[in-house]
């Protein structure tokens, strides 16, 4: 009877393990399926509009690009619970913050080296 016992407290010992990512995954699910139904700024609108809506954002980052007519400048937005991506002055994206840095999400897109 003690092997069964054993294997018995092993199986559950291997569950606990599991358990953690299991509840990270099910907390990303659970905040993109908010995210559907969440007010976040439409794609088009200026960035007047955006801040007269939502605020002033905790930070405004510098414009990134624009050097050329097919890569206009992207400048970011963040405020505390989504960010705002905008193409010279109007929305292109905006997308729901991760509840912590160690979140898992998507993979950041790798950045492009010259050459």
């Amino acid at each position: 009877m003690k092997p069964v016992l054993l294997a018995a407290a092993a199986c559950v010992g291997l569950l606990g393990l599991a358990a953690p990512r299991a509840q990270a995954d099910t907390l990303l699910i659970e905040r993109v399926g908010a995210a559907r139904g969440m007010d976040l700024p439409r794609r088009g609108a200026s960035m007047a509009a955006v801040e007269a809506r939502y605020g002033a954002p905790v930070e405004k980052f510098a414009p990134v690009g624009g050097g050329s007519k097919s890569m206009p400048p992207i400048t970011r937005w963040s405020y505390p619970t989504f960010s705002v991506y905008f193409e010279n002055s109007h929305v292109v994206d905006a997308v729901v913050n991760k509840a912590s840095p160690l979140e898992i999400g998507p993979a950041p897109v790798p950045a492009a080296h010259g050459g």
